[in-house]
């Protein structure tokens, strides 16, 4: 590495440490010409992350997007911000592990996502969520996204009661 003070490409390695996150290593470095200790960093180099939209344009994944969305749908019920945390995180690490060979998702795909983790979460910010992203046009579609609902729960108390059996 290239000493910032002198120029010289000659240096020692003096402490090598993991940053707190696991992301990154910090090293601290003396240039063998003249002597100067410096810091240099060394992280993985990532692709971003893309999302697909719907008319096939693409755009770099953004996680406050995300967050506000899911935001949104929980506003005002009764969930802990913390929790909000750990469902968008759970959403991304599930997004990215399915579709690690593309480094892409569309937003079909991340809105189920979504979804899923709402439906398991609160059941009214699941109909929000829904409401929005399946851009409901009347309130006959918002019916029948509830009729669902319920006859998701109800054949899963079925299948619960027939475990406990």
């Amino acid at each position: 590495m290239r000493c910032p003070y002198c120029g010289n490409i000659d240096d020692k390695v003096l402490e090598s440490r993991l940053m707190a996150n696991g992301d990154s290593i910090r090293r601290r470095r003396e240039c063998i010409s003249c002597g100067y200790r410096f810091t240099s960093y060394e992280h993985i180099e990532e692709k971003p992350f893309m999302v697909v939209k719907s008319d096939n344009r693409r755009q770099p994944y953004d996680r406050q997007k995300l967050a506000k969305g899911i935001e949104r749908a929980l506003e005002k019920r009764p969930v802990a911000s913390s929790l909000i945390e750990g469902i968008i995180n759970e959403i991304e690490d599930q997004a990215i592990i399915e579709n690690k060979a593309t480094n892409e998702i569309s937003t079909a795909q991340l809105g189920e996502l979504v979804l899923n983790k709402l439906y398991d979460i609160d059941k009214v910010a699941y109909v929000r969520f829904a409401s929005v992203y399946r851009h409901f046009e009347n309130i006959d579609e918002f019916i029948e996204e509830v009729k669902k609902l319920e006859s998701k729960e109800k054949k899963q108390k079925k299948e619960k009661a027939k475990k406990e059996d």
